[in-house]
């Protein structure tokens, strides 16, 4: 059994283990190793990685069996969109997919961010599963970019957006 907490220093090289594995069962026949291996090390270093966990405005989440990290979740205050939070990272242990984990972390996320409407991400166009999660958890499309993430990753994605409850 997973249990969703708030992610410590000491769950780091973990998580980072589980982002890379799980990068590169998603995104290696997309992208390719290589590239993969690029984003990686960029994307998830351990000051990459402690920056968001000390981040004020931020939620970094872990599910938790008391011996592995089977999923983790990151959102974050939108810097440029009024009441809006920003899903940034939604990664479950390729071998624990489709086990509820991903849900629980994002039902916990939902509720993480009082002052937020709505809720962002950008997924990658041919991940197909992600996408299907997100619909099914209420998410629409409202856009493309062609650079996700920081800088010019020539990486399409598309913005998906749900408001959230009660607000």
């Amino acid at each position: 059994m997973y249990f969703v907490r708030t992610a410590g220093e000491r769950d780091l090289e973990k998580v980072r283990a589980l982002l890379v594995q799980s990068f590169h069962v998603t995104y290696d026949g997309l992208h390719g190793k290589a590239r993969v291996d690029e984003l990686t090390a960029q994307l998830f270093s351990p000051a990459a990685l402690k920056a968001r966990l000390v981040r004020k405005d931020a939620e970094f989440l872990v599910a938790d069996d008391g011996r592995t990290i089977g999923g983790m979740g990151y959102a974050a205050m939108s810097q440029e969109l009024t009441k809006t939070v920003m899903l940034h990272l939604l990664y479950v242990a390729p071998a624990l997919q489709r086990q509820g984990i991903g849900r629980d972390l994002f039902a916990e996320l939902e509720t993480c961010f009082p002052d937020a409407e709505i809720m962002r991400l950008e997924v990658e166009p041919q991940n197909a599963a992600a996408i299907a999660f997100y619909h099914a958890h209420g998410f629409t499309e409202v856009g493309r970019n062609e650079n996700n993430g920081a800088g010019q990753s020539g990486i399409p994605s598309l913005i998906l957006e749900k408001p959230l409850e009660g607000r």
